[in-house]
């Protein structure tokens, strides 16, 4: 890979290396002060001879920073790893499937399906045939499934900023027009801003987080009902007259909501909107990011029309394996769930007796400022072994809930960083910047 050198503090620089998505990766060990000052966003050279899609000229792989530091709280994992138990399972579950591997994977995963269905039904109380499941290398390949399916050139996805900065990469690409409307000032979601975008844009698909990311903002079940009869009939207009429009409910968080907030999954019985498809994903709440599953419910229709698109044997023995094996532990994982609820909530009211804005979470992050710098303050907190994310409203960071040793050293870091980098005037509160704008910034 090529060589970058970031400058780790004025007495010394550090070498890193990029990997194929052109971030940075460590190839020694961090001093124990140091800045991130800037990292290459681009892939400094393309052969002008190859035949690259013009949409792509210029753009940049998706990721965050993967850096080694004391308190990594900026890509919202589960900070506690799989206990010995899970392991167990999980190596004897994949050491069994590796027996089999000159055989290709099941196609369809009826098993990992129904252990999934078992498991909502469970985590949400909604019981549904495992043929309203599916599952793919995390939900990013569900939702590429999604647009894949029901996108295309001439179509248009619908999503409300500020969201997960993946979903206009989905739809490109998938060949398919991203269009976002505002959301309001507090972040949460106008049910009449979002029922007239639909009307305007005719969506083949509404892509919308609950909780949002990154945001933490979750959408009641009155709500979603509203968008889901506006999106009746307010589809493409297809060769027997107007289609639904599908309407996708991100819970990558749902596990996380607090008590009292409903599941999309809820709607989902009895087939009353066979247009509603709810995406989750083992890589939060079940702490198992690096098994990358992610799945989704929906009508059979639905599924069956992923099913189409998917790429054959898409998901291998040893994942199907895996995830059957974890599953089987769910209620030790999901343990864990309650006391990062609390921690997050701890945090949120500590951010806001440190004067600043702290909004309400649903997820396991909090989104807080609004510093005159965020970039400055992202910077200083790297330089003290804090990595949080530079995403959001202008003026906002994002921290994921960590270990309680995690969320001491981020507070201690903040309260330093604060007092020398973005003090408050008069002492007033180190907020007031105009929350309504966005950004799409990827750090």
């Amino acid at each position: 890979g090529a060589l970058a050198v970031l400058s780790g503090s004025r007495e010394r620089s550090l070498l890193v290396r990029l990997d194929c998505g052109g971030l940075p990766r460590i190839t020694g060990r961090w001093p124990q002060r140091w800045a991130l000052t800037g990292y290459t966003r681009t892939l400094g050279y393309v052969s002008a001879s190859l035949p690259v899609r013009p949409d792509l000229v210029g753009q940049s792989p998706y990721g965050a920073p993967e850096l080694d530091v004391p308190a990594r709280l900026n890509v919202n994992e589960n900070p506690y790893p799989p206990s010995d138990a899970v392991v167990r399972s999980v190596t004897d579950a994949v050491a069994q499937a590796a027996t089999g591997l000159n055989r290709y994977p099941d196609r369809d995963f009826p098993v990992l399906r129904a252990a999934l269905a078992d498991y909502l039904a469970a985590e949400s109380a909604v019981r549904l045939p495992w043929e309203s499941i599916w599952a793919a290398n995390g939900s990013n390949e569900v939702m590429l499934h999604v647009l894949q399916a029901f996108g295309g050139p001439g179509r248009t996805c619908l999503s409300f900023t500020p969201t997960y900065s993946m979903y206009p990469e989905y739809a490109r690409d998938a060949l398919t027009t991203y269009v976002t409307g505002p959301r309001r000032e507090d972040l949460t979601l106008d049910t009449g801003v979002v029922t007239a975008a639909i009307a305007r844009h005719r969506p083949a698909v509404v892509l919308l987080a609950s909780p949002n990311n990154p945001t933490g903002t979750a959408l009641g079940l009155e709500d979603l009902t509203t968008v889901l009869d506006a999106a009746r009939g307010s589809g493409p207009v297809g060769a027997d007259g107007p289609t639904d429009a599908l309407v996708v409910v991100d819970e990558a968080y749902g596990e996380f909501r607090r008590p009292g907030t409903p599941s999309a999954l809820e709607l989902l019985r009895d087939d009353a909107y066979p247009h509603l498809a709810v995406a989750r994903t083992m890589s939060k709440a079940f702490g198992m990011a690096g098994l990358r599953l992610g799945y989704l419910a929906a009508c059979r229709a639905v599924v069956d029309v992923l099913r189409v698109v998917r790429l054959p044997y898409h998901l291998s023995a040893l994942t199907q394996a895996a995830a059957c094996a974890a599953l089987g532990h769910r209620e030790e994982l999901m343990a864990q769930v309650a006391s990062l609820r609390d921690e997050r909530d701890a945090t949120v009211t500590w951010l806001r007796s440190q004067g600043l804005t702290a909004y309400d979470s649903d997820a396991n992050f909090v989104l807080f400022g609004h510093l005159p710098d965020r970039h400055a303050v992202f910077r200083a907190l790297l330089g003290r072994g804090v990595l949080v994310r530079e995403v959001g409203p202008e003026g906002c960071l994002r921290v994921s809930v960590g270990t309680p040793e995690e969320m001491a050293l981020f507070r201690d870091a903040l309260v330093g960083v604060l007092d020398d980098v973005a003090p408050s005037h008069d002492g007033a509160p180190r907020s007031g910047r105009d929350a309504t704008a966005t950004t799409q910034e990827q750090l």
